[in-house]
């Protein structure tokens, strides 16, 4: 089935990517390799006490969205800014695809799909699609 719109929702550790149109929708998880884990800055350590981001995580999370034509990404942290920042630098094709990104705490898979829709409904009638209209 063809899907033109896609939402991922990500912190850290996990995506939810779920590609849709008005009738269905498909979803798939990506899991980063490593645990992210909250370091502390100690007194006298050397360091900024901070994990390196998991690169092949964000390149993962931005093939899984690579077919769509419109892209929302959603999360509740950084997350979603390190999965851009990745896209623009790795994956600017895809990056430009991104049409949002919005703060979310965390959503079921079928809450994540009803606030996708009803943003990429917005998006359309801003965009002048008459069948957004319709919807």
């Amino acid at each position: 089935m063809s899907f033109s719109h896609a939402v991922v929702w990500l912190d850290h550790s996990e995506a939810h990517v779920l590609h849709f149109n008005d009738e269905a929708a498909e979803s798939e998880k990506v899991r980063a390799r490593s645990k992210h884990q909250h370091q502390h800055h100690k007194k006298g350590s050397v360091g900024a006490g901070h994990a390196a981001e998991d690169q092949h995580y964000y390149h993962e999370v931005a093939l899984a969205v690579a077919d769509a034509q419109e892209i929302l990404v959603v999360g509740p942290a950084g997350a979603k800014l390190a999965l851009i920042k990745h896209m623009q630098k790795h994956d600017p094709a895809i990056a430009d695809k991104v049409v949002g990104v919005e703060s979310v705490d965390h959503p079921s898979d079928g809450q994540l799909l009803a606030y996708a829709r009803h943003y990429f409904v917005k998006v359309d009638r801003m965009r002048g699609d008459p069948q957004a209209a319709r919807r």
